[in-house]
């Protein structure tokens, strides 16, 4: 609800030059960079969150934290590339992390290859956090 509203703000009179057009533009920059990227290599795997996962309910009232653990998930909103996010481990407090990878435009088989290959030598999708047992 937030995001929306915050988006309907900018797109606001005097905020489309400010900051939609530069929002644009960042997006083109990311989206040749990945493509230089997908020249050489035919996926990126990333954490899916720069931290672990919060307890639920935790940072609710801080929007900022909540939305910079969505960053390494934005080049693929962004630039309209394919990606996955699989599970790939707990915290020692044993939360769950993940780790995402993406592919070019188009590439949608090599997702589900790479995805297919990792959980066929790992477990860590059939494990559910402690709580949810």
């Amino acid at each position: 609800k937030r995001r929306i509203m915050l988006g309907t703000f900018s797109l606001s009179s005097g905020y489309y030059e400010a900051y939609y057009l530069k929002a644009l533009k960042v997006r083109s920059l990311i989206k040749k960079e990945l493509q230089e990227v997908f020249r050489h290599y035919q996926a990126i795997i990333t954490p899916t969150s720069p931290t672990p996962p919060f307890q639920i309910g935790e940072r609710i009232e801080d929007p900022l934290s909540m939305y910079l653990s969505d960053i390494y998930t934005i080049p693929s909103n962004l630039s309209v590339i394919p990606s996955v996010s699989l599970p790939c481990g707990f915290t020692k407090e044993g939360l769950p992390v993940g780790l995402q990878i993406m592919a070019n435009h188009f590439s949608e088989d090599i997702l589900i290859r790479l995805s297919f290959s990792y959980q066929s030598v790992t477990n860590w999708h059939k494990i559910y956090p402690r709580e949810y047992d």
